[in-house]
């Protein structure tokens, strides 16, 4: 690694927006940032890759998010690692949703250097994280820093919530490094954007069930979850007949270090395409809905990347968008940031807004918290969520999947 270590505020700014330059070259988000240990020592640095080769590769993949997931590996690795709270991540764009739910969740500290309007949890530059829900603002104002810019351009702002850790001799960003890393996020957004809008329409899409058994999709499908296709119901109507799926992966769960959730992920058609535990034990934030939406995903790229255009359009017409089809969670979003985190993550994987025709996109067994709690935390997010995505997560409608969830 270059760089090995920096106890400024301005030199660890400087390599996140170089890190968020090589993501603009990559052809995705430009976004990047650095983990810092507690003398300032860089631990690590990667930039988003959520586009690789020109295809959406893992909508999770931002930059935090992956500095995050290292962290965990690394330790489990054996490797010597300060605990988060002695960590400090600096990042070129204040973090999302999903970013700020996995830095919460985690205790990690963080300094931010541009704004996000649409989808940042300081959106509104306020420092006082009206976006979270009510118990996780003071966590946050106590660890996430926006340090000043000094100077009277747009980009100059005064210093705002937490004090960046005290190993760090100067605390504020130059005004060419600020404008760098917002205009540099800029001049991605819209591209990328783009390509989370090359999927065909639902009325264009194909049942991957009538493939052949020994299809090349078929496949790899099975290879990721061999129960793949084995259950079907009415389209957005999931039933009884998921319980079981759900029920084994909430076993796994468990055995995973979670609490027994699951997320099944099922198409247009009503098909059972993924249903996955999460992987706590690998890393505090692997959940079972970051399992399954990465999972769909990375199984998309791997068949699309270096394919013929015919072939890429063959596989999104047979695996389409989960957006046209349902999420289900065996265990509904609560106030808490792994909640927070998955929320944010559901709204990275669909990055636009829900078809009319499928509003209930996202749906839950058990219920954690009230649903009007959960709608008013909804409500709450940044723009992108809550005005041009309208997460809504909802229960299920068929009570015996209900009841069968809920027995011990």
């Amino acid at each position: 690694m270059a760089f090995k270590k920096t106890i400024d505020v301005q030199a660890a700014v400087a390599i996140a927006a170089a890190e968020a330059i090589a993501a603009k070259t990559q052809g995705t988000f430009g976004v990047g940032g650095l983990m810092l240990d507690q003398h300032g020592n860089v631990l690590q640095s990667l930039h988003n890759n959520v586009v690789k080769q020109g295809l959406v590769f893992d909508p999770t993949a931002h930059g935090e998010r992956q500095l995050i997931d290292w962290y965990y590996a690394e330790r489990a690795k054996g490797r010597d690692l300060p605990p988060p709270q002695d960590i400090t991540i600096v990042t070129s764009l204040d973090p999302c949703c999903m970013c700020a739910g996995a830095i919460l969740a985690g205790g990690f500290n963080v300094v931010v250097a541009a704004p996000d309007r649409q989808a940042g949890i300081n959106h509104d530059t306020a420092a006082v994280f009206h976006a979270l829900p009510e118990a996780l603002r003071a966590r946050a104002a106590s660890t996430f820093s926006y340090p000043a810019i000094l100077g009277s351009s747009l980009y100059a702002r005064a210093a705002s919530g937490a004090t960046p850790k005290s190993f760090f001799i100067g605390k504020t960003i130059a005004e060419p490094t600020q404008a760098l890393c917002a205009l540099v996020f800029e001049a991605t957004s819209d591209e990328v954007m783009r390509l989370f809008r090359t999927d065909p329409p639902q009325e264009q899409l194909r049942d991957p069930a009538t493939l052949a058994p020994g299809h090349a999709i078929t496949r790899a499908l099975k290879q990721v979850y061999p129960d793949a296709l084995a259950y079907r119901c009415a389209p957005h109507a999931p039933d009884a007949g998921l319980a079981p799926f759900l029920r084994q992966a909430m076993t796994r769960d468990r055995e995973h270090g979670g609490a027994g959730d699951a997320v099944a992920l099922l198409d247009s058609f009503g098909n059972l395409l993924l249903c996955m535990p999460g992987r706590l034990t690998q890393s505090g934030i692997r959940s079972a809905f970051m399992e399954t939406t990465r999972a769909y995903a990375q199984l998309r790229y791997k068949l699309m990347a270096g394919a013929t255009p015919e072939r890429q359009d063959e596989v999104r017409r047979h695996l389409g968008h989960p957006k046209d089809g349902t999420f289900v969670f065996a265990r509904g979003p609560d106030a808490g940031a792994a909640s927070l985190m998955d929320l944010g993550a559901y709204g990275s994987t669909m990055e636009g807004p829900l078809p009319a025709n499928n509003p209930a996109q996202l749906q839950y067994v058990a219920p954690a918290i009230a649903q009007a709690e959960l709608a008013a935390i909804c409500a709450a997010l940044p723009p992108l969520y809550s005005d041009i995505i309208r997460i809504a997560p909802t229960q299920v409608a068929d009570r015996a999947l209900i009841d069968a969830i809920a027995q011990p």
